[in-house]
């Protein structure tokens, strides 16, 4: 069943138009600043950042994705040889499937091929709900050798979905629970409907380490589900949720004016370095992209490697264009405007 769901999520994902309709990630209103006279030699922009406790030599993540299927295992390891090559960092798919089937472990384990890369762990925060302790977060965490674990919130997507977990009460004080319990930092992510101001900051109250505020804009997981949907009824409630969600711009913003100093990674409808660029001025630490690398992935590694060349290459060409020689600049930068 489960490993059904994970095979029509990556079919779907690769053939399907699944983007949001109108809603839009929002960066598309900021433009930076050009700066005809940069006085920074471009060879020496520096795009490298520390998080959780290693050195990236870009500010990007490969976004979580996928696991569980033959499919996956290949996916995945391609995505960690690219990683562990690019120095960047790569979040894996829900792992609840492997906790449930330990033969599947095998789908997710990459750290062979990635001994350096910051690597995340995941499991939907609903689940510690249903049955899921601390135990099972150490056990997911435990499984790759992960730098941090990912609880993943989908409230919108488990309400669409047919076999969906719905309850979401008293969520709140669980994920406090593991974030004292567990041996490394916990962070909070959307899957792309965002996050508001009032919920980063109950978050950072329960002691997340940081926000992926995942927003809207990019892939819709309502579209993802209409599709799967198996009577009328659903497809159309599915249908109707195509334009839900806080765009990624407006979720950034929330989660710096919420969260403090918190590392945020930005990522939900990211296509490209510039995106990542405006993320970064907007306040994100990090930027997370899914789609580009999914695609790329089951082509080669070396489609995976040329994305990532692209995205970083595009990402110092803003930094260059707007005179900024270091991601700490950027993040400070005045030089990113917002129209209208």
């Amino acid at each position: 069943m489960h490993e059904q769901r994970k095979s029509d999520h990556i079919r779907i994902n690769l053939e399907e138009d699944v983007n949001f309709r109108q809603l839009t990630t929002g960066l598309e209103n900021y433009h930076f600043l050009h700066q005809m006279l940069p006085e920074i030699d471009l060879a020496k922009v520096d795009t490298s950042v520390s998080f959780m406790g290693k050195k990236l030599r870009a500010p990007l993540l490969i976004s979580s994705m996928t696991g569980g299927t033959d499919q996956a295992r290949q996916i995945n390891q391609t995505l960690a040889q690219a990683a562990e090559r690019a120095g960047i960092a790569m979040g894996l798919g829900s792992q609840r499937a492997a906790l449930e089937n330990p033969a599947l472990a095998p789908t997710f384990q990459v750290r062979a091929v990635a001994p350096t890369t910051v690597l995340l762990a995941n499991l939907g925060a609903v689940q510690l709900n249903y049955g899921y302790t601390i135990d099972h977060c150490r056990r997911a965490v435990e499984m790759i050798e992960a730098d941090a674990l990912i609880l993943h919130f989908n409230a919108l997507q488990e309400a669409v979905q047919p076999e969906g977990d719905t309850n979401f009460s008293g969520l709140l004080a669980k994920v406090e629970a593991v974030c004292r319990a567990l041996p490394v930092p916990v962070i909070a992510k959307e899957v792309g409907w965002g996050f508001s101001e009032d919920s980063v900051r109950r978050l950072v109250e329960a002691g997340v380490a940081a926000i992926d505020v995942a927003g809207s804009g990019g892939t819709s997981w309502t579209q993802v589900e209409m599709h799967r949907a198996n009577s009328e009824i659903r497809r159309r409630v599915a249908a109707t949720f195509v334009d839900w969600g806080i765009p990624t711009s407006e979720a950034i913003l929330a989660a710096k004016r919420a969260g403090g100093s918190l590392p945020i990674i930005a990522s939900g409808g990211l296509r490209n370095g510039l995106d990542m660029a405006k993320c970064i001025a907007l306040g994100a630490t990090l930027a997370g992209m899914a789609g580009p690398f999914l695609k790329a992935a089951v082509n080669s590694l070396q489609a995976v490697l040329d994305e990532i060349e692209i995205a970083t290459t595009e990402l110092r060409v803003a930094m260059f264009g707007i005179g900024v020689d270091s991601i700490a600049g950027l993040q400070q930068t005045d030089r990113l405007i917002k129209r209208g």
